[in-house]
Parts: structure tokens; C-alpha cells; sequence
């Protein structure tokens, strides 16, 4: 085709007119989330990290599927890494919560959840601390949101800033 092309240009020393243009997609306004939808998502969210700074296992671990993929990026990954990643389970972030690695007194917390988007059985949420911002996919199985993936990074922290 493209030599059949340019042998008509050849002849007659023409181009052929441009292609037009593909239609582009008219935008579609931003559907309203549904409020109970939100509500859920936002429960699951707070069990989250309420449930670290609490120290509380049993309510972390309701918020999580049980083959959660915790990831984080890593800042100085090992030489054979290019892309690396801290991986995270949720037996292992249940050990962490019982260690009490997060637990704050509740005068201390400041914490925000924020649904981002709700898609039939799937929801995206950002979960901040002073501590950490995690990325939240969640899943609903039947009428139970749990959080399946999570992508989070650490902030930096001043030396009087740091966790109690």
C-alpha cells in the first residue's frame, strides 16, 4: 500500500490530502459518587489507618483482602533493581500494627481519607498522615469493600517531627 502510495505521488507530484483528523471523544462530565458508596469506602479507609495508630490488628486486617499487595517505591534500590519495590503482605503489615510501629496517642493524629473515584465494584482512595501517603485500590465482594493494592511513599520527616 505505502509503495502503491508513493508511486502516485511519483507520477503526478501530488500528495494525497491529509487524513482527517480521528473524532475526538466528546468529554463526559464527571458522574456524582454515590454517597453510601463513599461513606463505605471511606469506613474501609479509616479502619486502615485508624487501626495503625491505634494498634489495633483485628481492624486493620478487616480493611485488607487477604492477598493485599502492599507496594512502595524504593528511593536507593538494589544495584540489580532498576525498578524496585518494597513488597508488603498483610500478615506482615498485621505484624507491624501489632508492634505498635504506628501507634499515636489520639491527640496526635492527623489523618485524611479522600475517595477519588468509584467504579462498579472497584474504588480508588488517598489516605495521608504525617507519616505516610497511601495510593488505595479497593474491591467490593458482595456488599464488603476491602482494599486490594496499595502504593505508598513515607514523607520526609524534620528531626522534631518525627513519629512519638
Amino acid at each position: 500500500m505505502i509503495a502503491a502510495l508513493l508511486a502516485a505521488i511519483a507520477l503526478d507530484g501530488s500528495a494525497p490530502p491529509p487524513a482527517a483528523a480521528p473524532a475526538q471523544p466528546a468529554a463526559v462530565a464527571p458522574q456524582a459518587l454515590d454517597p453510601a458508596a463513599v461513606k463505605a469506602v471511606e469506613a474501609v479507609a479509616y479502619d486502615y489507618v485508624d487501626g495503625q495508630l491505634e494498634g489495633d490488628v483485628a481492624r486493620v486486617t478487616r480493611s485488607l483482602h487477604p492477598d493485599l499487595a502492599k507496594r512502595a517505591i524504593r528511593s536507593r534500590p538494589d544495584p540489580d533493581e532498576t525498578l524496585g519495590l518494597r513488597r508488603m503482605n498483610r500478615d506482615e503489615l498485621a505484624g507491624l500494627t501489632r508492634q505498635g510501629a504506628l501507634k499515636t496517642p489520639r491527640e496526635q493524629w492527623d489523618r485524611s481519607v479522600r475517595v477519588l473515584d468509584i467504579a462498579g465494584n472497584v474504588a480508588v482512595a488517598r489516605v495521608e498522615t504525617p507519616w505516610f501517603v497511601d495510593h488505595l485500590n479497593l474491591g467490593r465482594f458482595g456488599e464488603r469493600w476491602v482494599i486490594v493494592n496499595a502504593l505508598w511513599y513515607p514523607k520526609s520527616q524534620p528531626a522534631a517531627a518525627a513519629k512519638p
